[in-house]
Formats: C-alpha cells, structure tokens, sequence
C-alpha cells in the first residue's frame, strides 16, 4: 500500500479555510435572537395581547426567518404586572404588553391616558398616539426607565358602565356603587359622574355584583363576555368614557439584543402587527356587544348632552389638574384635543 503524499502548502491553506468555514456555521446557526415577551392574558384569540403577538411572530418569520424569535408567555407566567414593569426596566425580561396605566408607575405622565373622555374613539386614539404626541410620551418613559414604546395598539373596545338596574343618563349614575380599577384617574372619573367609585380586584368582581357588594362595574365588552360578567348585570349604558391604549414596551436590553441590520425589519413587523390587530380589535368589540345582546344585555347610549356635559368636567379638573401637577402633559392634552375640533 502506497504511503500518503504530503499535502502541498496551497491544499493546507485550503483545508484550514474550510475547517474555519464549518466551524463557523454552526456558531451563526446559533446567533438567533431570542426575546421574552410578558402578558397577563390568556393565549387564545379573546386575547388582545395574543393576537397581537401571533401577527408580529408571523411578520418576523416572513421578514427575517428564524433569525429574531419571540418567547411568548402569557397569563402572568413571569409576574404580575407590577413586577415585570421593574424586570423590562432592568432587563431580566425584555418586553411587556399591557395597558398603559401599569407603566405610569415608572412615568407618571403616561397616566394621563387613563382619565376619562379624553379620547372620541380607537382612531382618534391611534391618530394622536402614532405621532408626535405619542413620540413624547415616549421620550418621556425612556428618560424615566430606559425602556421604550414599541407601538400603541387597540383593547377589544372601549369601556362602558355595566349595572343590574338600567342607567341611562348622569342623573341615574347618582349613587350607584360601581367597582373601578384602583387607580386615582378612574376613581376621580366616577366621583366626578356622581357614582361611588369601589375599587376591588378584577378577580373578586363576579362575586362582589353577585352579592350586592357593587351594583355593577366598568369594562369592555369582550371582557364582560369572556368572564361570564353578563350573568350578574343585565343593562349597559354605552358611555365609552375610556379608549385606553394597549402598549407594547422593550427594555434598553432587549433592544441591544437585536442586531442593527434587522432592526429595520423588527420594526417593520411591529408596524404591521399593530395595524392588523387594531382592524381584529375593532370587529371583537363589536362581535362581542353582538353576542351579549343575544345574552339579555340592554345597551342605552349616551347622550350627546351627558357627554359634552361630564367631558366639560373632565377638562375642567381632572385634565387641568393633571397638567398642573405634571406640566409637560398640558401641551399634550392640547394636542389631544386638537383632532376633535
């Protein structure tokens, strides 16, 4: 058997090249970017926070394939809201979608979007929130926390007052108990309509209605129906008093994570997850008045009247005085009422 014959210099240098090739593909396979990304909601399609999620995750795969993927986990699988605020800041979790008003607990300033009557509906929403006023806001949580909004997206509809006793006007709201999230802007809101705000836990709800502890509550549509909340009230006066963003937010972290030439298309995927699911958004809030009409709901409208009337109130005190106390929010309620002329 014939001994090997020595490389020549030329094939050695080509071995090693390609030794060095394979060697790295493996190391480039394993650079996917991998971010976790917190909800307190459910994951199915009742679930705006889901269903925002399932179309960012489905942009990025037809963007940029498996290069950035989205650790989804819902339900408060990594804490309450409270708590992932603090780990998105310091970036143990990179992202968080939620209602805006948890974030106000690191930028008070975001807290303006939770008093009442300040927006008409979802598009005037997105109108004031996709521009310069939502950029400011931005800045402002960034300066406060390093983290920064990714995008504004829609609930499933705006919320109303659901009552087992018809209430269709301010003077009939006079003295009902009504349960509130307990937060100042909402229960400065329901004094301010003559209610008796009560804030309770969302948990303890069901019961407390039952019961006679409250004599009904605030919420969204799609909320009441997928809670089974139309078993204990059985009229709605439909004063869409709250269009209240849904936010998605990134840690300093999180962002350092995305490599800068797919940052563009993360972008891009956010952009575009975002007007799909406020078009989804729209119809859910209307499917699920649909389907609690057919549940013995009785929805009563607002008045023209009732509305320009509590709006005025709002203006007058609760907006005023939140601009007072955080002065560059005024600019922004101006800004914000500017579409509505």
């Amino acid at each position: 058997m014939p001994s090997p014959q020595p490389l020549s210099r030329r094939r050695l240098i080509q071995a090693g090249a390609a030794a060095a090739l394979a060697s790295a593909l493996p190391i480039r396979a394993q650079s996917r970017v991998s971010l976790r990304f917190s909800s307190s909601m459910v994951a199915d399609q009742n679930a705006a926070h889901f269903v925002w999620y399932e179309r960012l995750q489905s942009n990025l795969k037809s963007a940029v394939g498996d290069a950035i993927h989205i650790d989804y986990f819902p339900n408060n699988q990594l804490g309450k809201e409270s708590d992932v605020v603090q780990q998105v800041k310091v970036g143990s979790v990179d992202m968080m979608v939620s209602g805006s008003s948890i974030f106000a607990t690191i930028c008070p300033e975001l807290g303006m979007l939770d008093l009442g009557y300040l927006f008409d509906n979802y598009a005037h929403a997105a109108k004031v929130l996709d521009g310069p006023t939502g950029a400011t806001l931005n800045e402002m949580l960034q300066k406060s926390s390093g983290c920064t909004i990714l995008t504004w997206a829609s609930h499933f509809g705006p919320r109303s007052v659901y009552t087992k006793a018809p209430v269709k006007s301010l003077a009939e709201l006079k003295g009902v108990k009504l349960r509130v999230l307990p937060t100042p802007a909402f229960i400065e809101t329901f004094k301010l309509m003559g209610a008796i705000p009560t804030p309770i836990p969302f948990g303890e709800l069901y019961m407390a209605a039952q019961t006679g502890v409250v004599d009904g509550f605030e919420h969204d549509a799609a909320t009441v129906l997928a809670s089974k909340l139309d078993e204990v009230v059985k009229s709605c006066w439909l004063t869409e008093h709250l269009f209240s963003p849904m936010v998605v937010v990134i840690g300093k972290r999180g962002i350092d994570k995305i490599p800068a030439d797919l940052k563009p298309a993360f972008q891009k995927a956010v952009a575009e997850a975002t007007a799909q699911q406020r078009s989804i958004a729209s119809d859910k809030g209307s499917a699920a008045i649909d389907e609690l009409k057919k549940k013995g709901i009785a929805f009563n409208p607002m008045s023209a009247a009732d509305r320009a009337t509590v709006r005025q109130a709002m203006s007058g005190s609760l907006w005023s005085g939140f601009a007072k106390q955080y002065p560059p929010t005024a600019p922004l309620f101006a800004a914000i009422q500017a579409p509505r002329g």
